[in-house]
């Protein structure tokens, strides 16, 4: 149920939603931080303007939010196209150049096994898939080319070494990305890992 206590972000959450910025949490406010918090996978969606929703707005804002013109280095095609920026390692789905979802960060293949570049095309899907190959779980797995495929990971996506192929999301970011992307949809991968 929504009402009670506000979260510890409130009235700069309220601003980014441009609601009355009061810092105090209304049944209004508190629908409209859950919308939010839905939307975007943030869970336990409570309704509460906590450090994840902030976290959240604050990278939308700078990276652009949905609907926005959309970061270059991804042809704008009439469809929709799933972006993955190797050197920036970002990823997002625009359509005739707007935003979609994301940007989001993400990890790619390392030197070892690289993410394939190119154009690519969404195959399959599988949201509880299992990795016979590395005994791992594959979780909202989105095949585009051979064995590399979005998906989430546990734990940090912020390591040395790189995937090992596939595009490693943050489990919030892969179930938004899934209710985006379609068997059929395009993939287009370009730049290289960076090296650090």
């Amino acid at each position: 149920m929504c009402g009670g206590r506000g979260g510890r972000y409130q009235r700069q959450v309220e601003r980014w939603l441009k609601l009355r910025a009061d810092g105090k949490q209304s049944a209004a406010d508190c629908r409209a931080i859950r919308a939010f918090q839905r939307k975007h996978g943030i869970e336990p969606a409570t309704g509460t303007a906590g450090a994840a929703t902030w976290a959240r707005m604050r990278m939308l804002s700078a990276h652009g939010s949905p609907g926005t013109r959309a970061p270059r280095g991804c042809p704008a095609r009439s469809y929709r196209v799933a972006c993955v920026d190797l050197d920036r390692q970002r990823t997002w789905v625009q359509q005739r150049g707007r935003i979609l979802f994301g940007p989001v960060p993400m990890r790619s293949g390392g030197v070892r096994h690289p993410t394939r570049t190119g154009w690519f095309r969404i195959f399959w899907r599988h949201r509880h898939h299992w990795s016979t190959l590395y005994g791992s779980p594959m979780p909202y797995a989105q095949f585009f080319s051979g064995g590399q495929a979005f998906h989430a990971v546990r734990g940090s996506i912020r390591t040395v070494g790189g995937s090992m192929g596939c595009v490693n999301l943050r489990p919030a970011d892969a179930r938004g990305l899934w209710k985006v992307l379609r068997t059929g949809d395009r993939v287009y991968v370009w730049g290289r890992r960076p090296r650090r």
